[in-house]
């Protein structure tokens, strides 16, 4: 049985494509700091069906001492689900039946020197048909690794290009705010609409400094 009927591709296209996908993140992922939780358990409580799965793996690779490798991998997949149309849809095929499916995963995963912890993972997936779930889960995982490192998202959105000048001094100011032992992950977006000065999104948390915002706040003010 191939992905899908209507498009072609074999196990060994998709396996190739999983393992260079495999190669690049882990490659990235090795690279990070190594922490130790004699727990094992997430940083963060995530609740959901893909949060429960997300969970099961990540104390399952913590135990193994695998949560960056499996943190690679689940990338990989996710990688590969996005780029090759053909297995994106076998994933959200129901009309495949479970056991089909288990046994394409472990075909592909089995080629590709995967983890027993992201084959167990996607074999359990695909036996309770929730291969379709996979992104969302491969996302949650990822946020619990997060947490684990210590690192908090941060994102400044301005009317323009911020300049290098700009950009260091808004990153010390958010750096200030989010405490010690955390690791700032900052990007900047550009949004004309805004008019001016800045909106900044840390984790959950938003902080709105634009012109745009003023200019609303002006209009709702009795006169």
């Amino acid at each position: 049985l191939f992905w899908i009927t209507t498009t072609t591709i074999t196990t060994t296209t998709t396996t190739s494509m999983f393992s260079r996908a495999l190669s690049s993140t882990y490659s990235k992922s090795v690279a990070r700091r190594c922490f130790s939780d004699a727990s094992h358990k997430p940083l963060v409580d995530l609740h959901g069906l893909s949060a429960r799965y997300a969970n099961a793996t990540y104390v399952a690779a913590s135990k193994a001492g695998k949560l960056d490798q499996v943190e690679g991998e689940l990338l990989a997949l996710k990688d590969v689900a996005s780029k090759n149309a053909a297995f994106a849809q076998f994933l959200d095929n129901p009309l495949i039946s479970r056991t089909d499916k288990e046994a394409k995963i472990i075909e592909l995963l089995s080629g590709s020197n995967a983890s027993d912890i992201t084959t167990n993972l996607m074999t359990t997936l695909a036996g309770n048909s929730r291969l379709g779930e996979t992104t969302s889960i491969v996302d949650t995982y990822v946020e619990l690794m997060k947490a684990k490192r210590g690192e908090v998202e941060a994102v400044i959105i301005s009317a323009d290009e911020l300049t290098k000048a700009q950009k260091d001094a808004v990153a010390a100011a958010v750096t200030a705010q989010v405490g010690d032992g955390k690791q700032l992950v900052l990007s900047t977006q550009v949004d004309p609409s805004i008019l001016g000065g800045l909106q900044i999104q840390i984790g959950d948390k938003f902080l709105d400094l634009s012109v745009s915002s003023k200019i609303s706040e002006i209009s709702r003010t009795p006169v």
